[in-house]
C-alpha cells in the first residue's frame, strides 16, 4: 500500500513538474524574414572519345561536332531563385595530338550565347589531366546562362602525327556545375 502510494504521489509530481515547465511567447512573423540559400552541385557533361573516332573511313577529322539539350533553366522555380552558378571543367588527354575544345552555350534559336574555349595539349607520357580555372556566372553573365537550352561540343585537332583507325588513347571531358539559390518567403 505504501508502495502504491509512493507511485502515485511520484506519477503526480512528475505530471505537475512537466505542465509547470518554461515555455516562451512563440512568434510566428519570423516567417517573414526567412530566407534559405541551398547550394546544388551536379554533373554538367562528360564525354569520353576514342582516338579512332576521329577517322572516318581511314581518314582523320579535323573537327568533331555535336549539340545536347540542357533542360537545366525550363523549371521556372530554377530560373527565379538561381542567384550564381560556378562551372568546372576537366580534361584528360591520352592521344599523341592536340586539341582545342570549345562548348557553346546555345538559346532555343540555336544562336551561340557564350563560348567557353580550352586548350588541351598533346599526350607525351604521364598524366594529362588538366583542371581549368571555374567559370562563374553571375549578374549579366547569369541572364545569358538562364537563356541555355542546348550546349554544343565542337573539338578542333591540333597538328601531329596522323590520326588512323589503329589510334590509341582518349580525350575525356568532365564537368560539373555548382548552382547557388536564394529562395525568399514572401
Amino acid at each position: 500500500m505504501k508502495l502504491n502510494l509512493i507511485n502515485r504521489i511520484s506519477k503526480v509530481l512528475c505530471l505537475a513538474f512537466l505542465f509547470s515547465s518554461c515555455s516562451s511567447d512563440l512568434d510566428f512573423d519570423q516567417i517573414e524574414d526567412l530566407a534559405l540559400t541551398p547550394v546544388l552541385v551536379v554533373n554538367l557533361a562528360y564525354f569520353d572519345v576514342p582516338a579512332n573516332q576521329f577517322t572516318d573511313n581511314g581518314t582523320a577529322q579535323q573537327i568533331a561536332f555535336d549539340i545536347e539539350p540542357f533542360k537545366a533553366f525550363k523549371k521556372k522555380f530554377f530560373t527565379d531563385n538561381l542567384v550564381k552558378a560556378e562551372c568546372n571543367f576537366e580534361l584528360e588527354n591520352t592521344i599523341n595530338r592536340a586539341f582545342s575544345l570549345d562548348v557553346l552555350l546555345l538559346d532555343e534559336d540555336e544562336q551561340v550565347l557564350e563560348t567557353l574555349t580550352f586548350e588541351i595539349p598533346a599526350y607525351s607520357g604521364g598524366s594529362n589531366v588538366i583542371k581549368y580555372p571555374t567559370e562563374v556566372f553571375e549578374n549579366q553573365r547569369l541572364k545569358l546562362l538562364k537563356q541555355t537550352t542546348q550546349i554544343g561540343f565542337t573539338v578542333r585537332i591540333g597538328a601531329g602525327p596522323p590520326l588512323t583507325a589503329n589510334s590509341s588513347g582518349n580525350l575525356k571531358l568532365r564537368s560539373s556545375a555548382t548552382a547557388y539559390m536564394l529562395i525568399e518567403v514572401e
